[in-house]
């Protein structure tokens, strides 16, 4: 990935990110007030309390600001902290241009092109950034604000100028689109939902960090992760998966910035994704769990579309 930050990126998107930082120590008062704590609902007696415990056990002494999103249908459980705080989307953005690539294919009652295809693939399964530049111009940002529109993202602002990079996406509108993505709906066609989940299922192995971090060993994973690192608020390191089997059908967004480095926010993202795995399917034997294969590799997807 093209390591390529312009000035006027920086200028673009100075900023813009919102949110406050977390001190490593929270004093009862009156910063408790203030800081937002994880919310957890669930229809399952007893659970919504264990994920709220541990994700907050998980962030503890954790430097940086973290929004996180959890969603299983299978016991109506939800979770949330800063579900409506903006952030620099990097490549997470990725998926809402292949969605809306399949949206706007489906208006217009057609397949994808190989061209499209070979695009797509790359774009998700290798985070191709000349790529994504490609598909982003094709559509442009009229299309791209239809399927906003259409999926409900009200929240998501495309990047101006072709930085797709610096989309603002919020933990709200990323469970929206996962939701999307994972089951029937009048936005995306049954086909363009499987073609979607097959992409992020087939994630070259050192970009399958994050979410996918402690999922039990019979639970599908599909994961699209993004990381960038810019003059204000250091690295901003995301993850968003969805999980299907062992009796549940989960999504989990968690965005990150202020991380000193692209690391540090990978382990941040990791230790709330163990934990939340751990809470929905807990008879899986740790030696089970999904453990990311490679080291992350650094890049910087904020590239404009030249």
């Amino acid at each position: 990935m093209t390591h390529h930050r312009s000035r006027r990126a920086r200028v673009l998107g100075a900023g813009i990110a919102t949110g406050i930082l977390i001190p490593s120590v929270v004093a009862a008062t009156p910063a408790s007030a203030t800081t937002p704590t994880v919310s957890c609902t669930s229809g399952k007696t007893g659970l919504a309390a264990k994920l709220q415990k541990d994700i907050t056990a998980a962030l503890a002494n954790r430097k940086g600001t973290v929004a996180v999103g959890l969603y299983d249908r299978s016991t109506n459980t939800t979770c949330s902290l800063r579900a409506t705080s903006a952030y620099d989307s990097a490549s997470v953005v990725k998926v809402t241009v292949l969605a809306t690539l399949l949206w706007d294919a489906k208006k217009h009652n057609r397949y994808l092109t190989d061209r499209e295809t070979s695009l797509a693939t790359a774009m998700i399964t290798k985070s191709d950034n000349d790529a994504t530049s490609t598909l982003w111009r094709q559509l442009g940002l009229t299309k791209v604000k239809g399927f906003l529109t259409a999926a409900g993202m009200t929240q998501t602002k495309p990047g101006a100028n072709g930085y797709w990079g610096l989309t603002q996406i919020t933990v709200q509108d990323e469970q929206k689109l996962l939701k999307l993505i994972t089951a029937r709906n009048s936005v995306l066609s049954d086909n363009s939902r499987a073609y979607i989940l097959k992409l992020m299922g087939k994630v070259i192995s050192s970009q399958r960090w994050g979410t996918p971090a402690g999922a039990p060993s019979g639970v599908s994973v599909h994961v699209k992760n993004g990381w960038l690192s810019r003059a204000t608020h250091g690295w901003r390191v995301h993850s968003v998966g969805t999980f299907n089997g062992a009796g549940h059908d989960y999504m989990i967004t968690v965005l990150t910035q202020d991380n000193s480095t692209m690391d540090y926010g990978v382990t941040t993202i990791q230790n709330v994704a163990k934990a939340i795995h751990k809470d929905l399917v807990p008879t899986v034997s740790a030696k089970s769990a999904y453990v990311p294969t490679s080291t992350p590799q650094e890049a910087i997807p904020a590239v404009p579309a030249n």
